[in-house]
Order: structure tokens, then sequence, then C-alpha cells
């Protein structure tokens, strides 16, 4: 294998000079940076990109930590995120806590060791904001409140809620059956806010409903990768609730919900409104065009690469001057796709 010594060697230069000249640092004449280049050329040298980010102090790797890559959302999320992070000559190193048995700590560790540049963290953690801050690397938060010096990126999740509140009380809905994940994890260890901004599309849903006066009920599926959890949960939903009039629930809710109402006879959207809440390709496959919030997955994984980027700055600034700064959040703006399955 050619090394950095045999282009040396063969272009009659110092070991020291061939590295400035590859890593781009100091001052190369034109003409010993012909001799090199020359040099490399001839003997099909290519630069080990990996060591030449070592060599900067960084790596060109971002940790992506999702629950699990079998759910749609996330499925969606890392491939638009892995897309924007190449384009922008950053790998993607992904961590589904659930398919891994060290879950996020292996990370985390990773990133304290500065084998990471940056870590993306898109999962469920029981750690406080001190936790997050201690690390004292650059973070990004996905639908998670991790602290407010912890950066964050989310959809507008409020009014997505609004959205779909507009849609049934225009259609004249009077029985929601709502399927999510657990209640317990809509706020976080102090009670004071919400650990995820997603939940805010259901609060401000209810909150509306209860103003317009229209019944509705919460029903949980269980954990975000339980995705049998959904499917039951939305069973029971029409064992237990046989009058609902509307449904509203995450892309695969609302498709379980579609068969629920093919195999009972159920007129979609005649008896029954169905909104989804993504926009993934979940909601795609439910049989019918599904009207669905849409979130945006290139805008927010955009948005979470340029948060990636100025995290990694200003560590590096901070690092020079010593002062920290909380970083402000992004929010997403979501969009509704009214369609068949409801009036």
């Amino acid at each position: 294998m050619v090394g950095m010594r045999d282009v040396a060697k063969k272009a009659g230069v110092s070991l020291s000079s061939v590295s400035l000249v590859i890593n781009g640092t100091g001052y190369v004449s034109q003409d010993m940076r012909d001799k090199v280049e020359q040099a490399m050329s001839e003997l099909n040298y290519v630069p080990n990109e990996l060591a030449r980010n070592f060599y900067h102090g960084k790596t060109g790797i971002v940790g992506v930590i999702v629950p699990t890559i079998q759910h749609p959302f996330f499925a969606t999320l890392t491939a638009h995120l892995q897309r924007e992070f190449a384009a922008r000559s950053l790998r993607t190193m992904l961590c589904s806590t659930v398919d891994s048995t060290s879950g996020e700590a292996q990370y985390v560790e990773m990133l304290r060791q500065r084998s990471l540049d940056a870590l993306v963290v898109a999962a469920h953690t029981t750690h406080d904001a001190d936790y997050w801050t201690s690390i004292g690397r650059p973070i990004v938060a996905f639908d998670r409140n991790l602290g407010a010096h912890i950066a964050q990126v989310s959809s507008d999740h409020a009014h997505g809620g609004e959205l779909i509140a507009d849609l049934l009380v225009h259609t004249g809905a009077r029985n929601v059956a709502i399927v999510g994940g657990p209640r317990a994890q809509f706020t976080d260890l102090s009670g004071s806010n919400t650990t995820f901004p997603t939940v805010r599309y259901v609060q401000t849903l209810e909150q509306r409903l209860s103003q317009a006066g229209i019944a509705h009920m919460y029903a949980e599926s269980g954990e975000v990768f339980d995705l049998d959890g959904v499917r039951h949960a939305v069973h029971a939903v029409f064992d237990a609730h046989p009058d609902i009039d509307a449904f509203v629930g995450a892309d695969l809710a609302a498709a379980c919900a579609m068969q629920e109402a093919t195999m009972r006879g159920i007129a979609v959207p005649g008896q029954l409104q169905i909104a989804a809440y993504d926009g993934t390709m979940a909601a795609d496959c439910a049989g019918l065009p599904l009207t669905v919030v849409r979130q945006d997955f290139r805008a927010i994984a955009c948005g979470i690469a340029n948060k990636i980027e100025a995290e990694i700055a200003r560590f590096a600034d901070n690092a020079r001057q010593s002062r920290a700064q909380a970083p402000q959040p992004e929010i997403v703006p979501v969009t509704l796709e009214k369609r068949a399955t409801t009036r």
C-alpha cells in the first residue's frame, strides 16, 4: 500500500512537505506542490481522509441516535439525514437504541473521546439536562428537550394539532379517538416541560376539541418501537368505541385504522374520518390516500445539519474564547394534505 513516505521519496521532498500539501496547512511553494501532486498521481496515492480529519482535530462523523429504524418515521428521517450530511462531507454513524445492547452509552462515550464530531439525539432518554451539558461536546436534539443549553430542532407540532382540530371541527366530527405513545413520557423529569415536542400536536388537538365541545379519548399504543402495540391499540379502540366518527394517529396507527374500518365494513370517510400525522410512506400504503399533517423531512434534516455545523463551530469558538451561549431551537413548519379519508 502506497503511503506518504513513498510519495515523499518519489517527489524528492521531505515527509513534512508532503503532509503540508495534503493537509493544506502551512506554506509550500508552487514548485513543491507540483512535485508532490505529480508523485501522488504517478503512485495512485489517495490520502487517508480519516487520518487527515484526525490531524485537524475532527473525524467527519456524526452519530445519530434513534429508538429504532424499523419505525417508518425514523427510517425516513435517517435517510434524509444521511443524504444531508453526505452533501456536507459528513458521515453518519447510526445507533438504534432498541437494537443495540449498549444503547446510547457507547455513542456518548465516543463523543466524549472525540471519536465523533457531534451527536444527534432523537431517542427517549431518562438523563437530565445536567448530564447532556456535562458532556461538553456538540449535541443536537431532535424532537427532544434535553435542556436549555442543548440545541434543538422540531416541527411546529402545535400548529399541526391546530390543523387537525380545525379540520375536524369544520367537518362536524363529534366523537374522536386519538392513538399515541405513553402519556407518562409527555413531560420531563421536572414535569415543567414536554420532553417530546411531538406531543404538542396531541395537547393542542385535545384542547381545541374540548373548546369546541367535541368528545375525544386517548389510547396509548406503547413505546415507539412496539409496532405490534400500535395494531393492538387501534383494534382495541374500535372494539371499545364503535361510535367514533374520527380517528387521529401517526401514519402507522392511521393505516391500521383504515384496515380496521375496512374489515368492519365502516365507510371512510362517510362514517369515519381518518387523519394521519407525519406523512411517511406508511400513510401512502393505507389502502386509501390518507389526510395527513406532513412533516417536512427534507427541511428537518437540513435544520439538523445546520445546527450540527453551528454547534461544532460554537464549541470550537468556545474552546478558544472560553464562553458559553445557549443555542436557539429551530421549528420546522408542517402542512396539511386533505385527501379521501376526511370530509
